[in-house]
């Protein structure tokens, strides 16, 4: 079991690592985190040298959105002193860079209860740096959460370090027992909601932020709308249904990518099903958005786009497709249709973007916008327009 801040101060009947502890009249008492009570988990995100890049996509987005976590801090020595919603978005939020574990403590008002690794390298496997920053964080009293390939509960240091802290690691990706996945039934086809997915052109490209402010647009409307994750770090984020199909066994993929969804379906009754995309279709070196397209079924795809990415991420000998291309393809590979696409604003003016938004328009015969420069309402909008039964249930709500 997790162990609250106060806990995790005393050991052996000695207060320990005070010395991190913010210093004021009186010493620091830990909140003691309780979901039920709207008192979220306290967290450091670690993304050194990679906040607001690619491979900082989980810190990123921890950043954006968190249900289940309070990120009081991000650790990435290359932007300390900035605030992390400038960094992102160029909107402040409050949540500061350290360049250390140590500094971040300083100006904790105490010991976090998680330690969350923010990054998603191309190895999924942490360094021999990193593996000794975690080790320190655990000896902190830290819990940590980590969305590796590599499952640290089965390191035997990582095993004994955690034993003697008292604390756990959270091994996001870890799929389920073998003997429990699940196989593809075809159940998804009697549901009635429509399902949306949020593909890309691309990995690391911003489609699950722009799934999740769909989601939360459609239910500011009154649409019931719930999001199905598909990745490490929606599940960190605190998604209430959610697979990290990359970790799944193939042959189980579909499987249970359909079965989260008919849990999500029977658990909420929404009125629309929005499912996180991964990698791109088009990409070689990922085939979750094959398990994607056969397990979810969609009735629908809206498509992400980098404009400005002449490459894919990690591969600078592989040329980037373009949406005309990836739209072809999704459309030939499922029986669904692209109803929309969005633009990943990286390197890019505000005018080039609404520049790329008429042309893109015009050449695609379909909605296109930018999910964080321009108003939420477009893309529900962008959704209404093919799926008017939704608008219909928006009145009756409202009346």
């Amino acid at each position: 079991m997790t162990k609250t801040p106060t806990t995790r101060l005393k050991k052996a009947n000695k207060i320990i690592h005070l010395p991190f502890v913010k210093k004021t009249e009186s010493t620091a008492v830990a909140t003691v985190a309780d979901p039920e009570k709207g008192v979220p988990a306290t967290a450091i995100v670690y993304c050194e040298a990679n906040f607001g890049l690619i491979d900082g996509k989980t810190a990123n987005g921890l950043v954006r959105h968190s249900e289940k976590y309070k990120i009081i801090s991000v650790i990435d020595s290359s932007k300390a002193g900035l605030d992390a919603g400038s960094v992102l978005d160029d909107k402040p939020n409050a949540i500061p860079i350290f360049r250390d574990l140590d500094e971040a403590l300083q100006h904790a008002e105490c010991i976090p209860d998680y330690f969350i690794y923010g990054m998603a390298p191309a190895t999924g496997m942490l360094s021999k740096a990193e593996r000794a920053i975690v080790l320190d964080a655990i000896d902190r009293g830290m819990n940590i959460v980590n969305g590796l390939h590599e499952f640290l509960n089965d390191d035997p240091e990582f095993a004994a370090a955690c034993k003697a802290a008292n604390v756990e690691i959270l091994d996001i990706r870890k799929p389920r027992a073998k003997n429990d996945l699940r196989l593809f039934s075809g159940r998804i086809n009697k549901l009635t909601c429509p399902r949306i997915a949020v593909l890309g052109t691309d990995c690391a490209i911003g489609k699950r932020t722009t799934a999740n402010v769909l989601t939360q647009a459609l239910n500011k409307r009154g649409i019931n709308a719930v999001m199905v994750t598909t990745g490490q770090t929606g599940k960190i984020q605190g998604s209430r249904y959610g697979v990290a199909l990359d970790a799944v066994p193939s042959q189980f993929c579909c499987g249970e990518l359909e079965a989260t969804i008919i849990e999500a379906s029977e658990g909420e009754t929404p009125d629309v099903i929005l499912i996180e995309g991964q990698g791109a279709l088009s990409h070689p070196a990922f085939c979750t958005s094959a398990f994607i397209l056969r397990g979810s079924v969609p009735d629908a795809v809206i498509l992400q786009h980098a404009p400005r990415r002449t490459h894919r991420c990690d591969f600078e000998h592989m040329k980037m497709p373009t949406p005309r291309s990836e739209i072809d393809l999704i459309q030939a590979f499922a029986d669904t249709k692209v109803i929309g696409l969005t633009i990943n604003h990286e390197h890019m003016s505000d005018t080039e973007v609404s520049a790329a938004i008429t042309a893109f328009e015009a050449e695609l015969g379909i909605p296109v916008t930018d999910a964080l420069t321009r108003p939420a309402d477009l893309l529900v909008d962008m959704v209404l327009s093919s799926f008017p039964e939704l608008e219909r249930k928006q009145v009756a709500a409202v009346v």
